[in-house]
């Protein structure tokens, strides 16, 4: 029995169609095939009602395009027409690596290109669709998200720019500060923790952990990241600790107070296998450098957890973090772009969202409470349990 056959009892809310921008082509195929195979596996008795047209295809991908001129500006295209679909749009703001020439120079497209994109396909519906629904796991200038002095903030005015386009749901995964939603309080703004796919991801690769307070613990590498860690505590029953990071207020560079040491909070670690658990590795320095104070504390194995795994400066650090014995594993989503070599290490677990996205659209494309998706305790509670009885995790 599939998780969301409450859909059966609802109409949806218009024809499904999953529009993917070029920087989330692969997540966004897998994400159809699923949806496919649910409704195709999926019988009931009103398939054959008007309101039920279109409901089973062999792809709900619309097809689009952001072609570009030689001067590097652009317009956004949608191939078919969708007038009265319940359209989902998914893109990754964070995918270096799509290219495209301006006047002859090739530029790696950034996220403000990205955004920009998505703007121009919101635009070419031209008000058509029924409802229009983003779903952006990397929020658009997250980390911009409050005002310290004489600076913008960002992704309000993003926030608010969409939904004065028309889009009527915005979803994310992980938000680097949920209050950022305070920018647009009557609209619908959801962000979706990916705690159970960790779990599931570690419990299928590494077979010998303890799932106890004597052996494990969970670690927040700051003060802002506090509540996720204090949930997957709480959840699998352990202990949790932090680290606070002691700045040099005296000085900015690279736009931020650069950070002096990182100050531990909580239990002995000594002899625990320990996960970090962050919304995103960045550079990496910080999470690198939280594993030497925690290894200095004499941590069993280390396990480096985040989201979003953006690696601005490249893999090198985590490989050596590796070969020291620092981490362990290096556990992230495919919800952004992920480099072959990435895919290619044997430390790493990639954790696939795919499924999980697919069954957030459905669930929304039949207006039914996203609720039990978005709380997974009782999903984890019994993988771990089956992980203790011996039954394995698939």
């Amino acid at each position: 029995m599939q998780r969301n056959e409450k859909n059966y009892e609802t109409i949806p809310v218009g024809t499904l169609g999953l529009v993917s921008l070029e920087s989330s082509r692969e997540l966004s195929e897998k994400v159809d095939k699923y949806l496919v195979r649910f409704r195709k596996e999926r019988e009931h008795e009103h398939e054959d009602d008007i309101a039920f047209r279109g409901y089973q295809r062999d792809t709900f991908l619309v097809g689009c395009s952001t072609p570009r001129f030689g001067t590097g500006e652009a317009k956004g295209i949608i191939e078919e027409s969708i007038r009265g679909y319940d359209l989902f749009i998914m893109l990754d703001v964070t995918n270096y690596s799509l290219t495209y020439t301006v006047c002859g120079h090739q530029n790696h497209m950034s996220p403000d290109d990205h955004y920009q994109d998505l703007k121009r396909i919101i635009a070419a519906a031209g008000g058509k669709a029924r409802r229009i629904t983003v779903i952006m796991p990397f929020l658009y200038e997250s980390r911009q998200h409050k005002r310290t002095s004489r600076e913008s903030l960002d992704c309000a005015i993003a926030l608010q720019e969409l939904c004065s386009m028309g889009v009527d749901n915005i979803i994310t995964f992980d938000a680097h500060d949920p209050r950022v939603q305070n920018a647009v309080p009557l609209n619908s703004f959801e962000t979706v923790q990916p705690a159970y796919q960790f779990v599931k991801g570690i419990l299928r690769q590494v077979k010998d952990l303890k799932i106890d307070s004597d052996h494990m613990m969970i670690i927040s590498p700051d003060e802002g990241g506090t509540n996720r860690a204090v949930y997957l505590a709480n959840v699998l029953g352990l202990d949790m600790g932090m680290f606070y990071k002691r700045r040099d207020y005296s000085k900015i560079v690279d736009g931020r107070n650069p950070i002096v040491a990182h100050e531990f909070l909580g239990s002995s670690v000594e002899g625990k296998d320990v996960f970090i658990i962050d919304d995103m590795i960045s550079s990496g320095d910080s999470m690198i450098d939280v594993a030497t104070e925690l290894k200095k504390r004499k941590a069993a194995r280390i396990f480096v957890i985040a989201t979003f795994g953006l690696f601005t400066n490249g893999l090198a650090k985590f490989d050596k973090a590796v070969e020291d014995g620092l981490i362990y594993r290096l556990v992230t989503t495919n919800l952004t772009y992920q480099t072959p070599e990435l895919l290619s290490k044997p430390y790493y677990i990639n954790c696939d969202m795919s499924k999980y996205i697919a069954y957030i659209i459905d669930t929304l494309n039949h207006d039914t409470s996203i609720s039990d998706l978005l709380d997974p305790y009782e999903r984890i509670e019994s993988l771990v349990q089956r992980y203790k009885s011996g039954f394995g995790v698939t």
